[in-house]
């Protein structure tokens, strides 16, 4: 897999927004439920995916997940290293890299303003699927699960944050296809094709 400078620079960039992105709650600490803080993370997976396309998307991701698990504070909560794993909300984490690459395969195939938000919902779905999934394991067979916790009860936690994560979902798809229609940085748009 060979990268282009201005790749690198893209990668880069969706990189930081996912490390700014994950330290909203440092601005904002009560913004944690269940133990979940809810970031900018998945308005900026999808972005990603919308924007660069499968393949550089799922990169900046990887590139995020690993920088976080060296152990540099760039999870939530400016925590970091090979132990952030274990966490329960580390799922969400995986969860980046699929959903990138699932958004940016649905827009390769067509850039209508439609296939932006479709692939945008499909991309949160994703998300929240992996995620709460971990989450629910990770409580039960790792971490110190809560009074009464159960399936039901997780599920019930992450219909806190789906609002936001619902507006901000269709707001990255429009702004990648403004973006598309508009700017055309770096001719993503023909690379959208390619891939």
């Amino acid at each position: 897999m060979r990268f282009r400078a201005i790749d690198i620079c893209y990668i880069g960039l969706f990189t930081a927004f996912m490390m700014v992105g994950a330290n909203i709650t440092s601005i904002v600490p009560f913004m944690v439920i269940g133990g979940v803080p809810i970031t900018l993370q998945t308005f900026f997976a999808i972005l990603a995916g919308a924007v660069l396309g499968s393949r550089l998307g799922a990169v900046s991701m990887v590139v995020y997940a690993i920088v976080g698990l060296a152990g540099a504070p760039v999870f939530a909560r400016f925590s970091g290293g090979i132990g952030e794993f274990l966490s329960p909300s580390f799922g969400f984490v995986i969860s980046f890299i699929f959903t990138t690459y699932i958004v940016g395969k649905v827009i390769e195939r067509n850039q209508h303003l439609f296939v932006y938000f479709f692939a945008s919902i499909i991309g949160l779905i994703v998300n929240y699927v992996i995620g709460t999934n971990w989450m629910y394991f990770a409580y039960k067979l790792w971490a110190a699960a809560p009074d009464g916790f159960t399936y039901k009860l997780m599920w019930i936690w992450m219909a806190i944050p789906l609002p936001k994560d619902l507006i901000l979902a269709l707001f990255a798809g429009w702004l990648a296809h403004r973006l598309y229609k508009t700017v055309k940085i770096g001719n993503f748009a023909k690379r959208k094709i390619e891939y």
